[in-house]
């Protein structure tokens, strides 16, 4: 694991550098476009509790020691969230000292302070095993390595007592990333909730002295800063971080927005796993982007929030950043691991019924 410094007071200089960020984040690039190796997901058409717990058992042996869980627990009510009793089933089966981790919100809301934090878990059903609030005293920094923006990342200051991650992510669109995979899930949902998501989202134009509105980053240096963020606490897990997307329930709306969140209207697909965040989150948007040519016209939001924000721009910086491969071999845990295109993983989907 890298070295965190745990931070008590104001950093003197942040780091954080003023860059031109790439155009073509609103640009989807086909596998046959792509370079470099690739690596192995999973999938499984099987949205159950029982569809998770096969996902994750491909994963399940690097997690080791003390593993962390992190997931998005959603606003008050939230309807899209990955349900809770789900989780509990997964955690008490096959997971059993695991905790689940997250950081308190940059905007006001249900989960801006740990203590309403703590309620809404309450409310939301996240109560059957520890919850960790891991920026409730603080924030530590990691390194990012080779980072364009970042040097360091500010993340909750319990994280480092954590020796493995299951990312556990409700693949879904977002207001400002276009869509929320595993890298934002870690990119923003590992980030202190009042420093590492003011880094990210906020611009500052003397390195950390002044700062501009709240959500003045946007398109392509938002995904950049996303990703950096990811690359800082998968660099800080190494081999023991891995990734699970569950593609159910997909709004165009983040689960932040909680019972504000545009209806869903793009179909269930499945459940992805992986070792390569890269390939889990290209994958999900491959088998997004699949739907049109199958003839299920019913992704069309979702490709437009994603297209609309310049999303796409977080798959091709991790492959920049050397995160991962968006290359892949999708391989059908129902169909005894063969290899499946993405096209026929999508044939059964179909319309969206709440």
């Amino acid at each position: 694991m890298m070295l965190a410094y745990v931070i008590t007071r104001e950093r003197d200089s942040m780091a954080i550098h003023n860059l031109t960020p790439a155009t073509n984040g609103n640009v989807y690039v086909p596998m046959s476009e792509r370079d470099g190796d690739e690596s192995v997901v999973w999938f499984t058409r099987d949205i159950s509790p029982e569809g998770l717990r096969k996902a994750v058992a491909k994963v399940a042996p690097y997690l080791t020691g003390r593993v962390a869980v992190k997931l998005h627990t959603g606003e008050q009510h939230g309807p899209n969230i990955i349900p809770s009793a789900w989780v509990k089933e997964l955690i008490e089966s096959d997971l059993p000292d695991a905790t689940i981790i997250e950081t308190n919100t940059y905007y006001a809301g249900d989960r801006d302070t740990t203590e309403k934090h703590l309620k809404t878990l309450e409310v939301n059903g996240w109560t059957f095993c520890p919850v960790d609030i891991t920026d409730d005293e603080g924030y530590v920094e990691f390194p990012v390595e080779g980072g364009r923006w970042f040097d360091t990342m500010a993340v909750g200051s319990h994280l480092p007592n954590y020796d493995s991650m299951l990312t556990l992510t409700h693949f879904k669109g977002h207001m400002m990333g276009g869509f929320g995979g595993s890298n934002k899930n870690i990119g923003i949902g590992c980030a202190s909730g009042k420093e590492g998501k003011k880094w990210i989202h906020a611009q500052t134009s003397d390195n950390g002295k002044s700062w501009g509105a709240q959500w003045s980053v946007a398109q392509e240096e938002l995904m950049e800063k996303i990703t950096e963020s990811t690359k800082a606490t998968i660099g800080h897990f190494g081999e023991h971080v891995v990734y699970v997307n569950v593609m159910r329930n997909m709004s165009v709306s983040c689960d932040c927005e909680g019972t504000a969140a545009q209806p869903v209207v793009t179909p269930n697909v499945g459940i992805l796993a992986s070792t390569d965040i890269c390939a889990i989150d290209s994958a999900c948007v491959d088998l997004v982007w699949a739907m049109t040519d199958a003839g299920l016209v019913h992704n069309h939001d979702l490709v437009e929030r994603i297209e609309s924000r310049h999303g796409l721009r977080q798959l091709s910086y991790m492959h920049e950043m050397g995160m991962g491969n968006w290359r892949y071999k999708l391989l059908d845990l129902d169909a005894g691991e063969a290899e499946v295109s993405v096209e026929d993983a999508v044939k059964h989907v179909v319309p969206f019924e709440g």
